[in-house]
């Protein structure tokens, strides 16, 4: 049985190939077009997946998209009604969208279809389209993938047709939702409201105002659940209309939440005050408050003592930290790519499992998403021919020889392009797609914000860790492979806070020595740990085996393989040219390693400035 899920038309557009129940290839269209959070129908991404099968369309048994656009519709115009006359500008917008492609889905996905049948040597498509609701689509993603046999299931996000948050049960190759809060009340339109108002790209920016968060402090707690949420002990909650725009406005928030915070929405790229990084961890703070609550309620409704969470609010992994030690639940398991993308992986799942039946094997233990490498791979010989062609020096190691000078450059604090194998899935780079550095330098964070991102300087790194030592490093006792988690660095490894320290505020502290591993180590002395296994990726185990062996530390920086408003890189020439465009000192693809001094100059190249949307 072979199923090629397909999420589009909102942001982070993808597809995902089921073959037999099992994932076998993923990715999201924003890595072949270049154009991040492509929401476009995703033709690049469904005929790699087909390709890396073997599989024309035609090979297909059903075809699924990730949520039902009809009852979409319905919410926009029961919600322009209620508001009405208010709106009217927001609906003269929307609606001439739905009323020539939206409302007509299915003839459009059938006219996409039709290209990627051209592009695979297919047929048109013209077997049914499954539409499953876009949380159930989130609750398949979480559930079916997961390590466990039986889970309590939860999904937040912004919105899917009506569903804002919602719960329930998978047993085997069983998955009911039980009860759900819906739309506008939204723990994710919160959290993007804030996102637009400390002046962040909404859909993209809300990974900054988690990283902003620490270094300001919680002083608008009281008034963000006096005005804007009222959040009940059993974590249902409503959101105050009165301050928000985005039922039919243009904006996220309105005059009066512009008052109730002293002031007009950050204007996107001037300076970061103490304001913004007060209401970041004041969000921060609300968000976790109202995950721990949902999550107590969900615990004593399901009796389930494992949890499975998808959805945008799923990838804040210090409330999912905070979750984990709170021992609500014995263990927790979060979809990699818990945003849309992952919609595509839920589909296929749900269209697999419920709509056809398919039996449910849950194998020692481990997930189904394969470590999230389930994108396109290049060859050694791939690889070489294009250096070769374009003449690039490079120099051939033995694989021995790759990991023993790779790990020495770093230890000498080079920054590296490390290219390898197949390309992850969601928004996180797991060590194939990877730009990597030596975590003990007191510089390195500075150094990949400024001279390689391109990015706020305040933006944390997550460290790379081998999974049999992450307890030497930080209090985790578990897996965590999708950087997902935030613990805290160990007590040991801590270093102590110096008197003058009171006295500063904000980015004052951001160059204070904090631990041995001051590269990925936040503010508040925790980190986002992606745990390094050698069974999912032996050759990023194997680096960080020969960093060990030489420095004493198995942990590395590891940052996604872009700069700042570009997708991660999925093809050498992509990788080289990130390579060249930023103050990166080798790159490693394959068993290829290039030295910056070596290289000639990039012909033909823009400003990547003009060429990518910063976000």
């Amino acid at each position: 049985m072979r199923i090629l899920g397909i999420s589009a038309y909102y942001h982070d557009a993808a597809a995902a190939l089921v073959v037999d129940g099992r994932v076998v290839a993923a990715a999201q269209e924003e890595r072949f077009t270049r154009i991040k959070h492509d929401a476009r129908f995703p033709r690049h991404a469904a005929v790699f997946c087909l390709k890396h099968a073997g599989l024309t369309l035609s090979d297909v048994d059903r075809v699924v998209f990730y949520d039902k656009p009809l009852l979409k519709f319905e919410r926009l115009l029961e919600t322009y009604l209620s508001f009405a006359p208010s709106g009217w500008r927001s609906f003269i917008t929307a609606m001439p969208v739905w009323l020539k492609e939206k409302l007509f889905l299915e003839k459009v996905l059938r006219t996409e279809l039709a290209g990627v049948a051209a592009d695979t040597g297919g047929n048109p498509w013209t077997g049914p389209l499954l539409f499953p609701e876009h949380h159930f689509s989130h609750a398949a993603s979480a559930f079916y993938p997961s390590p466990f046999q039986d889970a309590a299931v939860l999904t937040m996000d912004g919105v899917g047709e009506w569903a804002t948050t919602s719960y329930g049960i998978g047993r085997g190759a069983s998955l009911t939702l039980q009860a759900d809060i819906t739309f506008p009340h939204s723990l994710g339109l919160l959290y993007s409201a804030f996102t637009y108002y400390t002046g962040f790209k909404v859909n993209s920016g809300e990974y900054k105002v988690m990283g902003l968060a620490p270094y300001g402090e919680p002083k608008y707690v009281d008034l963000i659940l006096t005005h804007l949420i009222d959040l009940k002990e059993d974590g249902s909650f409503r959101l105050n209309m009165d301050y928000f725009d985005y039922c039919t406005g243009l904006r996220m928030t309105n005059d009066r939440f512009h008052r109730l915070f002293g002031g007009e929405p950050r204007k996107p790229e001037s300076e970061l005050t103490r304001r913004e990084m007060d209401l970041a961890r004041s969000i921060q703070d609300v968000t976790e408050m109202a995950v721990l609550r949902i999550a107590r309620h969900v615990s004593r409704e399901t009796g389930m003592r494992n949890l499975c969470m998808a959805g945008g609010v799923a990838l804040n992994c210090v409330a999912n930290g905070k979750l984990l030690r709170a021992w609500v639940f014995d263990r927790l398991w979060v979809q990699p790519a818990a945003g849309d993308a992952g919609g595509a992986v839920g589909a296929a799942l749900a269209a697999y499992h419920v709509h056809e039946g398919g039996m449910r094997v849950v194998h020692n233990g481990a997930d189904g998403m394969a470590g999230s490498y389930l994108g396109p791979a290049y060859s050694q010989t791939a690889i070489e021919a294009f250096l070769g062609e374009n003449r690039f020096p490079f120099e051939r190691l033995t694989e021995a020889g790759l990991y023993e000078k790779t790990a020495e450059l770093l230890s000498q604090e080079a920054v590296v392009g490390w290219f390898q194998d197949r390309m992850e899935f969601g928004p996180r780079a797991l060590g194939n797609r990877s730009i990597i550095g030596d975590a003990r330098s007191p510089k390195m964070q500075s150094i990949m914000n400024l001279k390689i991102k391109y990015r706020e300087s305040f933006r944390p790194f997550a460290p790379a860790v081998l999974e049999e030592r992450v307890a030497d490093y930080f209090d985790l006792n578990e897996p965590s492979p999708y950087m997902l988690l935030v613990a805290p660095v160990k007590e040991s490894r801590r270093a102590p806070i110096p008197d003058e320290d009171s006295r500063l505020f904000g980015i004052e502290r951001l160059h204070r020595l904090r631990s041995d591993i001051p590269a990925v180590t936040h503010l508040d002395y925790s980190a986002r740990i992606q745990t390094v296994s050698k069974q999912t990726n032996p050759r990023f185990h194997a680096l960080l085996k020969a960093f060990e062996a030489k420095t004493g530390y198995g942990v590395l920086v590891n940052t996604s393989f872009n700069v700042r408003g570009e997708p991660i890189v999925r093809t050498p020439e992509d990788a080289y040219r990130c390579f060249m465009r930023t103050e990166m000192d080798v790159l490693v693809m394959g068993n290829c390693l290039l030295r910056k001094e070596a290289q000639p100059p990039l012909a033909r190249d823009t400003d990547w400035k003009t060429e990518f949307q910063l976000d």
